[in-house]
């Protein structure tokens, strides 16, 4: 289903994207980003298809011919890399806005971000560690050595008998399950008491853990 340029300019103003962010996301060049919205081009069906699962990934729902808004609801679903990008802008929209800069993270093989992230996880990096008063923990498994986050976080080892193959991820008021196969899936739900029974399992687990 098609979108018209009115609607790209709408879902970008309401994500706060920038033509350039909407490049970094869609792998299209910002020149032709910008041709499209002014209708001095015309773009090929797969074009827009990409940029409109893009900004779905980001969570806006396109309604008939002419609107954007934001999609309301409690759980939503990421997959692929275009997805597991638009995870980490939520994290990081959450975090630069809420009053809660706790996060906690289980179970995680760094490596798995990173290959799929690609050049995008140093950007995130970079704008994590700008955030003031962040209090980041990341819990990985026994002798794993690779820590990207270690400006920012603070990271323990699990025993392996207390490491699962699923990680968690609990910020602000939300909970994510992710899932590392053919392609990431990120299930987040904005369930307070979920994740607040969450970050009680992850105390358990952070106090049985070894520091560095």
């Amino acid at each position: 289903m098609t979108i018209t340029a009115a609607q790209i300019r709408g879902a970008r103003g309401l994500l706060n994207w920038s033509q350039a962010d909407l490049s970094d996301r869609t792998g299209i060049s910002a020149t032709s980003i910008g041709s499209i919205e002014n209708g001095s081009t015309s773009p090929r069906e797969s074009t827009i298809a990409n940029i409109r699962a893009t900004f779905e990934y980001g969570g806006i729902e396109f309604v008939g011919l002419d609107g954007a808004k934001l999609r309301s609801g409690d759980v939503r679903v990421f997959t692929g890399r275009n997805g597991l990008i638009s995870f980490y802008d939520t994290i990081y929209e959450t975090l630069r806005t809420s009053e809660n800069k706790d996060i906690v993270v289980s179970n995680v093989n760094e490596r798995d971000f990173v290959r799929w992230l690609g050049d995008y996880a140093q950007t995130h990096i970079t704008r994590m560690e700008s955030i003031k008063g962040l209090n980041f923990r990341i819990l990985i498994r026994e002798n794993d050595d690779y820590m990207p986050g270690d400006t920012y976080a603070e990271y323990r080892r699990l025993p392996k008998d207390l490491f699962a193959s699923v990680p968690f991820y609990a910020f602000g008021e939300k909970l994510a399950i992710m899932l590392f196969e053919n392609e990431p899936t990120v299930i987040v739900l904005n369930y307070p008491a979920i994740s607040a029974a969450y970050r009680i399992q992850f105390q358990d687990m952070w106090a049985r853990a070894t520091k560095f």
